[in-house]
């Protein structure tokens, strides 16, 4: 080994620490003040000094907060299970059915996906105002379902794609009606596709922030994220009960993300094989 290439190991080990450290460590500062007594102090130390659980039990007991993560269980969950159905059942019109105007659908799930949340706040709100769904778990589900489509769509009609016709053709033979195919036959071959979809969808309804802080009053109906912001208070912050309910927030997802990611990363990249 020459000096170039050792010097070469050496710059590339030091940026991949120097990247993990920048991600990680606002991770670690969180969990380190959701654990620590003197989080409100106003001292940040790089160590707990004091090792509590008190901040998860003001949190999950008198901060209503179980009351938040099981909202934003409900609409995420529904969120997903409606999602993938639907994205489903559009790639396999997509990718199978000749129709008119195909491509030109096929852009405009595209441009949906485009445009920016911020610029839909007003528009939906009235909306749902119209369809009296503010302060209601299905409205946020729908919307959350509408922001998942565009990408569902578009990875799932890549994975039905790669599907040959010979198989469906061969199952119509020996009998099989539409609906017997498509549970037996596609479902199982588009499964690697549907998780890397549940999983965007998932994400999308846990940390959306907006909509829920904007078509919620009922404090009853608010999901986590929204629910974190009621220990901000003009009188001070309380610190502590902020990372732990940041925790709560963070640690499910990233223990599902580690769960799944090698799924999603094959199935991201099955679903890229034909366009």
């Amino acid at each position: 080994m020459n000096g170039r290439t050792l010097m070469g190991r050496v710059l590339t080990g030091a940026a991949v620490v120097g990247v993990l450290f920048f991600t990680l460590f606002p991770v670690y500062l969180m969990v380190s003040m959701a654990v620590d007594a003197r989080a409100n102090d106003g001292k940040r130390k790089l160590l707990p000094t004091d090792f509590t659980l008190k901040h998860f039990s003001f949190v999950l007991d008198e901060g209503n907060f179980t009351t938040y993560l099981r909202n934003s269980v409900l609409v995420a969950v529904a969120t997903v299970v409606v999602s993938g159905l639907l994205a489903l059942l559009a790639a396999v019109a997509i990718a199978r059915f000749k129709f008119r105007f195909r491509t030109s659908v096929l852009i405009l799930v595209l441009v949906v996906q485009m445009v920016p949340m911020e610029a839909l706040v007003i528009p939906l709100f009235v909306q749902a105002k119209d369809l009296q769904l503010l302060d209601k778990l299905v409205g946020l589900v729908v919307v959350y379902v509408a922001f998942s489509l565009p990408f569902a769509i578009w990875i799932l009609r890549g994975f039905v794609a790669t599907i040959p016709k010979e198989i469906e053709e061969a199952a119509y033979v020996d009998g099989a009606s539409w609906g017997r195919m498509f549970w037996t036959i596609l479902m199982p071959l588009v499964a690697p596709g549907l998780v890397a979809t549940s999983i965007f969808s998932f994400i999308v309804a846990w940390n959306e922030f907006i909509f829920a802080l904007t078509f919620m009053t009922d404090e009853s109906r608010y999901t986590a994220a929204v629910g974190l912001r009621e220990f901000f208070t003009a009188y001070g912050n309380d610190w502590g009960a902020i990372m732990a309910g940041s925790t709560l927030i963070t640690v499910p997802v990233m223990i599902f993300f580690v769960i799944v990611q090698r799924r999603l990363s094959s199935g991201l990249v099955a679903g890229a094989v034909k366009g």
